[in-house]
């Protein structure tokens, strides 16, 4: 039996029978509702579906589509599948042994233009959630002054010695996000810096032992090296860019040509779950208790379920409510795979070195992002869908972003490689 399988057997009847209840209030009743397909034309072509992801608060949407059941309201069953590190999920998806993915947008782009890894025609669903991952910055650093990106800049001027960054994937949301955060604190984090890559599970361990003075990474390891006393929350990536793109559900472009149905499915249940989570207080409590199970995230529901309510803690004694905290769906605004936003992994990838030549922008995101297949999903989970494939977004430091000149942009930076 698979784990995701031993936890739903896990679950008492009461349990049960909340998450139902919870389930029902927003329309989706597990078990209640079975796929109808218009003389079988729309029917999944393949009903089992393994999805890769990594142990990270924003994994849930998955998650909760197969644990609640709305998978089967659409023909299909969701097989979550944990793996070990962003590499993993890479090689796996590229190879066949997993259908879709949790996966970060940049790890999508970059294999698809062939810097990550072997080089594969790449697809992208559509976006699972915005904002909800940070920069953590070692206690040893704070107790010297350095907590935010000018003071963490002052301290580095002053010691001269090597400080060492870690992000999850060279391509991946979290290097992108650490390094325009050091850049807008005049830090270049190819020249003043050293950087490694550390699966997301294992940062905290590494913070413990010294290996880095700070990192990127989603929940729940920023507000986890806080319990455990070793790191303090610099920065989130809420801060850096405002309802950014973070984790997408990627497949490779072939699983998108030969399974279309089953893409369409898959994307409505995961609409649906990322709905479903959003719905409420309530809602939001059940995913944390299902998520910090050791099949998944495998961690305590307190290190998850703060943040994802936006009560936030630096671990220097401040407290806040954050309104951009981690959302799933939020009217439907979260999930649509705007060109734009892969457009800017590629900005960033030209801006430090990763890609020599600016490529195609527009052409690369029209290949990549599903925008069509998401649309018709999107239909079929009554979610409204945007007008623009292009937004508008102002980040950290002052600079807007909307897709119109990607080139201009992308060589606009005063701090790059």
């Amino acid at each position: 039996m698979k784990a995701h399988d031993l936890l739903k057997a896990r679950l008492s009847r009461r349990t049960l029978l909340k998450t139902t209840a919870a389930a029902s209030a927003t329309g989706m009743v597990p078990g209640l509702h079975t796929a109808v397909w218009a003389q079988g034309s729309d029917k999944p072509e393949k009903e089992e579906v393994r999805i890769g992801f990594i142990p990270l608060t924003d994994c849930a949407s998955v998650v909760m589509a197969s644990v609640l059941g709305i998978d089967k309201k659409h023909g299909v069953k969701i097989i979550p599948t944990k793996e070990a590190s962003w590499a993993g999920v890479r090689d796996k998806l590229v190879n066949g042994e997993l259908d879709m993915a949790h996966v970060l947008w940049g790890l999508v782009y970059g294999v698809h233009v062939g810097v990550s890894g072997p080089k594969k025609d790449m697809a992208v669903l559509m976006n699972l959630n915005h904002n909800g991952q940070a920069i953590t910055l070692s206690k040893k650093l704070s107790d010297k002054g350095a907590v935010d990106g000018p003071t963490l800049a002052k301290l580095m001027a002053s010691e001269k010695r090597e400080y060492t960054f870690a992000q999850t994937f060279p391509t991946g949301t979290h290097a992108m996000w650490l390094y325009y955060w050091l850049a807008s604190a005049g830090i270049n984090p190819m020249r003043d810096a050293k950087v490694i890559t550390v699966p997301p599970p294992q940062m905290v361990a590494n913070m413990r032992v010294g290996n880095m003075d700070g990192y990127c990474v989603g929940e729940p390891w920023n507000h986890r090296a806080i319990a455990d006393g070793i790191g303090i929350t610099a920065a989130t990536t809420q801060d850096i860019w405002k309802d950014h793109p973070e984790k997408a559900l990627g497949t490779t472009a072939e699983f998108t040509k030969k399974f279309p149905n089953t893409c369409r499915a898959v994307v409505a249940a995961i609409l649906e779950a990322s709905k479903w989570i959003d719905a409420g207080l309530q809602n939001k409590l059940k995913m944390a208790e299902i998520v910090a199970d050791r099949a998944y995230v495998n961690t305590s529901v307190d290190v998850i379920n703060q943040r994802i309510l936006g009560r936030y803690q630096n671990g220097l004694g401040k407290t806040w409510d954050d309104p951009n905290h981690m959302k799933f769906f939020n009217d439907g605004a979260v999930n649509f795979p705007y060109l734009s936003d892969g457009m800017w992994f590629l900005t960033q990838h030209k801006r430090w070195g990763l890609i020599k030549e600016h490529p195609n922008y527009l052409e690369v995101a029209r290949q990549i992002n599903q925008i069509d297949l998401y649309r018709q999903a999107a239909s079929a989970a009554k979610v409204n869908v945007p007008k623009d494939m292009l937004r508008s977004s102002k980040l950290i430091d002052g600079v807007v972003w909307d897709g119109k000149d990607p080139a201009k942009y992308a060589d606009s930076f005063k701090v790059n490689v």
